[in-house]
């Protein structure tokens, strides 16, 4: 896959992703926004019922006292007789005037008063000042007369009646806070409204006694609606209802289904970036083949031409007819041919480490003589550098159970490498410790050093810092990986620590044999 068309794959993959995420959000934005108006439109309703159930509260309480004065009196109460009245008694002992009040609702019909219909004061004669009724009785029944119609002038006068028996009754005589709170709470249940709330009546905007204790005006989470409405449609009352949980009743209510999409949206991402990171990792496992190729098609190019060229050398009749000189290109051959052999050995040993099918037999042997055994491979290189090798093994317990022959490679490898990344004489010291019931090998060198990002990957099949057609430093990108499946098969751990161009030092922990 070329670049141009991964980035396009990772574009498009993307934007889907996005547009996955906006949708959702979308969704869940909307649904919010419909459950606000699910909720408006409940709680309108409830007050509107609540405000019916009010009117035909007091209409039943006024009808009540209505059928007890016409049981009482033998007639049916005119409106003046649903008035109160009032009358002034002045105590000669305490020297003061007391104003007694009566209106039907209070009056006990066994006992009766005489007063004017529509007179200024009652029966006392020290009452000094005549107190004012209604004025309004006989206009508003000239008025309803008009129509000619005796019932609607029959509904006009008890809606009268029922205004007077309002306004002359004050609201906590006619109403109590438990009832109206069961009544919201019967209704608010109704309409799938269960969530706590405070709620009170308000006239003329100041508050009544008929509240609940925390009741406050907070925009978005009250509401209000009139009660008591007159004839006109006209009220000075208000029911107020505040719910201060509402932003978490409504939330709740798609907290289920936004809870999956949320996981399904997880998900999603989740996919997502594993894919993205599986793209990642297969381009760059292609282009690390490419170059593994091209590495070991160099690697290949260098025998290949010697060999060639000692053949030539053999096949030219001078050269035939000496047999030193013929025995020197033969061994030139033999020496590429193996090189080359060693070359496709160890690519063929990571892939049997990878399927599990190299066999990998043990047994107790000194760790200080297989160092000793792998100095003596890389020894001659050294000398070749004008390089210094050091070891101070100064661990006293050095038995473990290996496998002599890939174990040494190990650390050939680990030499090799040590050699092959010092760009002037290296310097390699080997130092072997004990640290409880394991053995400690560090090879440090003065190389290159790696970077952090490096160190992460060196263990990785194919893995170069330098990759393309750069081949300052011969290989193929095998060594580590090689390193790290031995170790991984003895129970061993490695791990490197390094700085760029302060060189590096990789640490074997290997398990003892008590």
């Amino acid at each position: 896959m070329n670049k141009t068309r991964f980035r396009l794959l990772v574009f498009f993959m993307s934007l889907s992703l996005v547009g996955i995420i906006l949708v959702q959000l979308y969704w869940v934005n909307s649904s919010i926004k419909n459950n606000e108006e699910q909720f408006k439109f409940h709680i309108q309703q409830v007050l509107g019922k609540v405000s019916v159930r009010l009117q035909e509260n007091d209409a039943n309480k006024f009808f009540r006292l209505y059928n007890i004065y016409k049981d009482s009196t033998g007639k049916a109460p005119s409106r003046e007789d649903m008035l109160p009245y009032y009358y002034n008694y002045r105590s000669n002992r305490k020297g003061e005037n007391i104003i007694y009040s009566d209106n039907m609702s209070q009056r006990d019909y066994n006992l009766f008063f005489d007063r004017e219909r529509d007179g200024g004061y009652i029966g006392n004669a020290n009452v000094s000042a005549p107190i004012p009724l209604s004025n309004t009785t006989k206009e508003d029944t000239k008025k309803s007369s008009r129509s000619g119609d005796m019932e609607v002038w029959q509904r006009y006068q008890f809606q009268l009646y029922i205004k007077d028996f309002r306004d002359f009754n004050p609201l906590e005589t006619r109403v109590s806070k438990n009832w109206l709170n069961k009544v919201l709470e019967t209704e608010l249940s109704q309409n799938g409204v269960n969530t706590p709330f405070e709620f009170g009546i308000y006239k003329s905007g100041l508050a009544t006694k008929l509240r609940s204790g925390k009741l406050k005006w907070q925009e978005g989470i009250s509401f209000q609606h009139p009660v008591y409405t007159d004839i006109d449609g006209k009220s000075g009352y208000r029911l107020l209802i505040t719910f201060p949980q509402k932003k978490t009743f409504i939330f709740s209510s798609i907290l289920g289904i936004t809870s999956l999409s949320l996981i399904f949206t997880l998900i999603i991402i989740i996919a997502y970036l594993s894919a993205i990171n599986q793209l990642i990792k297969q381009k760059q496992i292609s282009e690390i083949k490419t170059d593994f190729i091209n590495n070991m098609t160099h690697e290949f190019k260098t025998p290949i031409a010697t060999i060639n060229l000692a053949l030539d050398a053999i096949k030219n009749p001078k050269i035939f007819v000496d047999p030193e000189k013929v025995k020197r290109y033969l061994q030139m051959i033999r020496d590429e041919n193996k090189r080359m052999h060693s070359q496709v050995e160890n690519v063929l040993q990571i892939s049997k480490l990878d399927k599990r099918e190299l066999d990998i037999t043990k047994d107790q042997a000194d760790v200080h003589a297989i160092i000793d055994d792998a100095i003596e491979h890389i020894n001659l290189i050294v000398e070749a550098r004008n390089g210094t090798l050091t070891k101070s093994l100064e661990a006293r317990r050095t038995t473990a159970l290996l496998n002599d022959m890939h174990f040494t490679n190990v650390l050939v490898n680990i030499l090799d490498n040590a050699i092959k990344y010092s760009p002037d004489e290296p310097v390699i010291e080997i130092h072997t410790e004990n640290v409880k019931d394991f053995i400690l090998i560090k090879v440090k060198d003065n190389g290159l050093g790696m970077t952090k990002s490096t160190q992460k990957k060196i263990f990785e099949k194919f893995y170069r810092e330098h990759t393309g057609d750069i081949h300052n430093v011969k290989g193929h990108g095998l060594g580590l990986a090689y390193v790290k499946r031995v170790l991984d098969d003895h129970n061993a751990e490695i791990y490197v620590e390094s700085e760029k161009g302060k060189g590096s030092t990789f640490i074997i922990k290997m398990h003892l044999i008590n």
